[in-house]
């Protein structure tokens, strides 16, 4: 006998298939190529890339999947911002401090001294930060900002500031690179996967680098002193490839900016800088390895022998039309306002 269905009933379940199918159809799926410069064992990768990478691939419903390309294998670790704008890769960790001079009111996340929490300092600067990136990284689609803090590095204890006249440093970034100047040390520009060979060869005297990637990049075998202070911070990018971007779905498009706010940007860095801070209990246990501890006297001096860098960034962003005292009171106080600078 032949099954009876009733018209109300297939015009139901044609009107339910119909609408479905423009959902089938937006959220077909794609490949999302991330770009990084550091290894893929390194702290950042396994504390942050690869857990954004399978909470967006999660909430996409499998419908975005995220190949992680570490290692500078897409381009150099300078390149990384470019890379995203020109689509080499869908998105990319960028050093923003390794291009000196292109993102001016960014560098202001990097002044000596500024924070000594990586969690809430990297929520306080993306917070800050956003406001900017709209047209100082107008030419990708601006993920999340945060930050490593780091220190100096050594193949000498160095406790005071007068140290570092005649020394050749590595700096983390543009701003580091100045202050550096401001000490009479000579800047050696390479990037963080260039660094030990620099140093093993003579091309640099000390590094500076947070505590846990001194041993992920293999720079333990090069230097052996480490100064116990929260000298800088260097600031981070993800970026987005827009052309890409635009083509998602709507469904898709949510999923990514879900994963590119705040909350990210501060769980990113309390769970890097958590990974990062741990590596100075390493270095302390390894054997030839030496923590130089400073007095409050000798932090002092430091920090009054590096104050006209801030003053130097006033300046720029000031010629980049920006009242720069100002905007720096206002990241000052967002960084206050989350206690990232106690």
């Amino acid at each position: 006998m032949a099954l009876r269905t009733s018209v109300p009933s297939l015009v139901t379940t044609a009107v339910a298939l119909a609408l479905s199918l423009p959902a089938l159809a937006q959220d077909k799926p794609v490949e999302m190529k991330f770009g990084s410069w550091v290894p893929g064992t390194h702290a950042l990768a396994v504390t942050g890339f690869i857990p954004w990478a399978k909470s967006v691939e999660a909430a996409s419903g499998g419908s975005i999947r995220v190949v992680q390309f570490p290692a500078q294998q897409l381009g150099k670790a300078n390149d990384h911002y470019d890379m995203a704008r020109d689509g080499i890769a869908e998105i990319t960790y960028v050093n923003p401090g390794y291009q000196a001079g292109r993102f001016p009111m960014f560098s202001a996340g990097e002044l000596p001294f500024l924070m000594t929490k990586p969690g809430p300092g990297s929520a306080a600067f993306d917070a800050w930060y956003r406001k900017y990136a709209a047209t100082e990284m107008k030419d990708v689609k601006f993920c999340f900002a945060h930050v490593h803090i780091g220190t100096l590095h050594a193949k000498k204890a160095i406790t005071e500031p007068g140290q570092i006249k005649g020394m050749k440093i590595r700096s983390a970034n543009g701003t580091v690179a100045k202050m550096m100047s401001t000490l009479g040390g000579t800047n050696v520009q390479v990037s963080a996967p260039e660094a030990r060979d620099a140093i093993e060869k003579g091309v640099a005297d000390a590094i500076t680098f947070p505590w846990n990637s001194i041993i992920s990049f293999g720079i333990d075998k090069a230097v052996n002193f480490h100064t116990d202070m929260r000298l800088y911070a260097a600031g981070f990018v993800w970026a987005i490839n827009k052309p890409w971007f635009d083509k998602l779905s709507v469904n898709q498009k949510k999923v990514i900016d879900d994963h590119c706010n705040n909350a990210w940007a501060a769980r990113v860095g309390a769970d890097w800088g958590a990974a990062e801070d741990a590596g100075q209990e390493k270095l302390e246990k390894m054997p030839g390895h030496t923590i130089v501890k400073l007095t409050p006297a000798q932090l002092d001096a430091w920090k009054k022998a590096v104050e006209p860098v801030a003053a130097d960034w006033i300046a720029s962003a000031d010629k980049a039309g920006v009242p720069g005292k100002a905007a720096l009171e206002d990241l000052r106080r967002e960084l206050a306002t989350r206690n990232a600078d106690k």
